[in-house]
């Protein structure tokens, strides 16, 4: 398994390529093909988050990073911006672990969740999350912080229909 750590500034200039190559599995998706070629984060938000505290890379000692997931502490609550696995690396393990990292901080920090927002439908989407206990959540569980980030992101082009926003309730042990 690629181990991972926390993400360093430096690997800020290898995410936006890890998040295209990641992207280019929704070719085979006729109706989400337009995200393989969508804008991905800057590498100056990428540091944003970085500088946080709250990014993991997968990556071997000194090879660039073959993976990320991307996160903010937003009142009690750990919140993914994005999960990335290059294309040549997915289906091996690579982002659950990146998610367990997650979901352990969020736990020795004492959060009470983890929230996301992602395809319904689409099976390395909401499917993937649910399987690691994730839940998708109504418009009124969702609160107005999940549903602000669900209208930007129709904003930009993301059908509303196919979008859900998830969360993840840590326990207390």
């Amino acid at each position: 398994m690629t181990p991972i750590r926390i993400a360093q500034d430096p690997d800020a200039e290898a995410l936006p390529d890890i998040e295209q190559s990641a992207g280019e599995a929704y070719r085979g998706i006729e109706e989400l093909a337009w995200i393989a070629d969508g804008d991905n984060q800057t590498v100056e938000r990428h540091r944003e988050l970085i500088a946080k505290g709250t990014c993991w890379v997968a990556a071997e000692l000194d090879d660039p990073p073959v993976a990320f997931l991307s996160a903010e502490i937003q009142d009690d609550t750990l919140h993914i911006w994005e999960l990335a696995v290059r294309l040549d690396r997915q289906r091996l393990g690579i982002g659950r672990a990146l998610l367990e990292k997650a979901i352990a901080d969020a736990r020795r920090r004492r959060l009470v969740a983890l929230t996301l927002t992602t395809f319904r439908d689409v099976i390395w989407n909401a499917p993937f999350y649910q399987k690691l206990g994730f839940r998708v959540m109504d418009d009124a569980q969702a609160g107005e912080r999940l549903r602000q980030v669900l209208r930007r992101e129709v904003e930009h082009g993301m059908p509303a229909s196919q979008r859900c926003a998830m969360r993840l309730v840590l326990s207390e042990t």
